[in-house]
């Protein structure tokens, strides 16, 4: 089944209306028609099964045969604070974040990060990245696309988290074992606010992790082996999501 998302103002009592991009999608590239049946969210957690019942140029309409409530979304809004790598993997990082029930990916850029983004450039991969959050939304069957935020440095994400439920930076020197971060993650109430800090390739510096811990970020261990940037993230949202998910 196709799942497509729209906003709001789209949808009305017994229709909703499929505009943008999607419109091109659905008639070139899957080559659907009158009568094919999609599944529709438009941001809140219900999922729309649709009949379509028009095919325009420059939109679709298509007719509400049921609604149905979606548990796919988290109970917690996860932020993923991720120090940008290098090559492709912000790409992966992102598409495996939004399977796992991220809320929102913030690049981040650290002493470390080998990656220089001019507004141009950022403006660029800002609109890649969430493409791929879409795409990944759609194919994990989200109720929401998960935005990716515009770069932020390391001091703008200890503001930006300072009122935050929870927050925590994986650092392989954290005095505190294990224990510690399974504590923390058991304790993630439904509408909190979790903030997960990953370093680029080569980890945070001393003075960064010493930053974050001043102001009142706690360093957690992830175990006795190094992770790589692009598996750091990954092992703390896939914790998150079982314990959240009873």
């Amino acid at each position: 089944m196709q799942h497509f998302f729209v906003d709001r103002s789209q949808v009305e009592e017994d229709r909703v209306w499929i505009q943008g991009t999607d419109v091109n999608h659905i008639r070139n590239v899957l080559r659907m028609r009158v009568g094919e049946q999609i599944q529709i969210s438009d941001g809140s957690n219900r999922v729309r099964l649709c009949r379509i019942m028009k095919i325009e140029s420059d939109r679709i309409e298509t007719e509400i045969l049921s609604v149905e409530e979606s548990f796919a979304e988290l109970p917690a809004q996860i932020y993923l604070f991720q120090g940008i790598p290098k090559g492709d993997k912000m790409e992966f990082i992102i598409q495996k974040a939004v399977e796992l029930g991220v809320y929102a990916i913030v690049p981040m850029q650290t002493n470390r990060v080998v990656v220089k983004l001019d507004e141009k450039k950022e403006q660029s991969r800002l609109k890649r990245w969430n493409s791929i959050a879409e795409s990944a939304a759609k194919q994990s069957g989200r109720t929401v696309i998960p935005k990716v935020l515009p770069v932020m440095d390391l001091e703008e994400v200890c503001y930006f988290i300072k009122e935050f439920e929870c927050k925590m930076i994986p650092y392989e020197c954290a005095e505190k074992g294990v224990e510690r971060t399974k504590e923390l993650v058991e304790g993630i109430q439904q509408n909190s606010r979790v903030g997960v800090l990953i370093g680029p390739e080569g980890g945070f510096e001393k003075e960064e992790v010493a930053m974050a811990i001043e102001s009142g970020i706690e360093a957690v261990s992830l175990g006795r082996r190094i992770l790589r940037t692009e598996t750091a993230g990954m092992v703390v949202l896939g914790v998150m999501m079982f314990s959240l998910e009873k």
